[in-house]
């Protein structure tokens, strides 16, 4: 597919997926959620992590209201059934790790799009901010299943009625994302952390998101056999075996990913 906003580049195992609309704050459309999902897709067969970042000032500004000439013609049903379940589906879904590079404002559906990412990594100068009540809608695209696993009911029942901005630290020290870095370290900081997981254990990564997220429907004896189950597999794998190895000779181990 030749990608008109996105760009994809995958380099050394690391993809970088860069929401590539900057005049229009990276605003989703119909064909950016196909592009979307088409580049997950190809990057989690290609790349052992995926970033997804955005251009220009922004990281996302949600749904592009001008994407259909007016209200009346907007099938928001069908969207989020047709298009953002999909493209939601693929992120979080993703056999590899994926972080959301949050570069500024994530706003509506583009927040929710930085939640769906396994890390979010903010600026400090990048806000969040679930804008759906201030047009007279309820919080979609994921946000009424994210907000409350990952800063809480009360912060989330919050957020979603008086639609204010959470602050890149307020949603670290929320423990609704990952961290905030200062805005002039930020770059250097997610490639770091990126490449980190990039070069690690890539099917023990899939491990540890699968029996971290069923652990919410799971009872305690459910989990422990997820885990049970989950680190057979992963004492089979050749990442398990060169990582004794390398404990036992002291060196750094080279994980294939395998």
């Amino acid at each position: 597919m030749n990608y008109e906003t996105v760009a994809l580049d995958i380099t050394d195992s690391l993809a970088v997926l860069t929401l590539n609309r900057p005049d229009k704050m990276n605003a989703l459309t119909t064909q950016m959620r196909a592009e979307i999902t088409h580049a997950m897709k190809d990057a989690a067969v290609k790349a052992r992590c995926i970033v997804i970042t955005g251009a220009g000032p922004a990281f996302c500004s949600g749904q592009d209201l001008g994407d259909a000439s007016s209200t009346g013609k907007i099938d928001l049903e069908r969207s989020l059934r047709d298009e953002y379940e999909p493209m939601l589906d693929t992120i979080h879904n993703c056999p590899v790790p994926t972080i959301a590079a949050v570069n500024g404002p994530a706003a509506g559906a583009g927040a929710n799009l930085a939640l769906c990412a396994d890390v979010v990594i903010a600026t400090e100068s990048a806000y969040f901010l679930q804008a759906f009540a201030r047009i007279g809608l309820l919080p979609d695209a994921g946000g009424t299943w994210f907000m409350p696993r990952q800063m809480g009911l009360a912060k989330a029942m919050g957020a979603a009625l008086f639609a204010d901005k959470i602050t890149a630290k307020q949603a670290d020290e929320w423990g609704m994302i990952w961290e905030a870095v200062p805005d002039d370290v930020f770059v250097d900081h997610w490639r770091k952390r990126a490449e980190y997981l990039a070069k690690g254990p890539t099917a023990a990564y899939d491990a540890i998101k699968r029996a971290i997220r069923g652990t919410y429907e799971n009872t305690l004896q459910q989990q422990l056999e997820t885990e049970a189950h989950l680190q057979g597999k992963c004492g089979r794998s050749r990442d398990f075996a060169e990582g004794v190895v390398a404990f036992m000779e002291k060196r750094p181990p080279k994980f294939e990913g395998r």
